[in-house]
């Protein structure tokens, strides 16, 4: 990787850190960002305010946990590390502790699939792990097993991951999980709501999918395409 690559990864990682707290996705370090490199990726140090983080501080770290740097990595490395080397699909890690999402991970609750947009996360419902201790082996292994076919997780008793290629699309997603959790809290309220079933969630997939090619987004063929109908002058 050349050096401005290098740098502008880094950047992102600082520049995302920082937009997950200012969103309130996020409170203090709890949470952290890593990036795909050749061989191991970028990620966060430990206990490193984000507002005092630069693209210098990003620790650069291998697939086989060597780490270069005046910081140590994030204490959840290993689900980062084992997140990128299974999923060749992303390039983006992002974990947050966000109010919402860490309300129903409190109660090992995932989201169902309450409201059509749980299809962005990947699948019919948002799966929660099984709690285990912050920083072990068994959380990556767990989170890996919840994230099957998934862009998000929740991780019970601790919080949200999202994966993603790009930055931008991670804080897209981890905006709308915790938008859907933040929906589901509250329909909860009065009572647990109606699920869509299986075919109607298979109907917004192929609409997402549709829609993704930037074709119309009607699921019938009466129009295949949308038209701009050219104004006279």
């Amino acid at each position: 990787m050349n050096a401005i690559a290098d740098h502008d990864l880094r950047a992102g990682i600082v520049m995302t850190c920082r937009e997950i707290n200012r969103t309130g996705l996020n409170q203090g370090t709890s949470g952290n960002v890593s990036h795909r490199i050749e061989g191991g990726m970028l990620i966060t140090p430990t206990s490193l305010p984000y507002d005092r983080m630069t693209p210098g501080d990003i620790v650069p770290m291998s697939f086989d946990a060597t780490y270069e740097g005046r910081h140590r990595p994030s204490s959840e490395w290993r689900f980062h590390r084992d997140i990128l080397k299974a999923r060749e699909d992303v390039n983006v890690v992002l974990h947050t502790h966000s109010v919402f999402c860490t309300t129903l991970a409190v109660h090992e609750r995932g989201i169902p699939a309450f409201h059509y947009m749980i299809a962005v996360a990947g699948g019919n419902d948002i799966r929660c792990s099984p709690y285990v201790c912050f920083g072990t082996q068994e959380l990556s292994d767990r989170a890996l097993a919840a994230l099957e076919g998934r862009y998000a997780c929740l991780l019970g008793h601790h919080g949200l991951i999202v994966v993603a290629k790009t930055f931008e699309r991670a804080l897209w997603l981890a905006v709308e999980v915790e938008t859907l959790a933040k929906m589901y809290v509250h329909a909860l309220a009065i009572g647990e709501p109606p699920r869509l079933s299986d075919a109607e969630m298979a109907q917004v997939h192929e609409q997402i999918r549709r829609m993704s090619y930037g074709q119309a987004p009607d699921l019938d063929e009466v129009s295949d395409t949308p038209r701009v109908i050219a104004s006279g002058g």
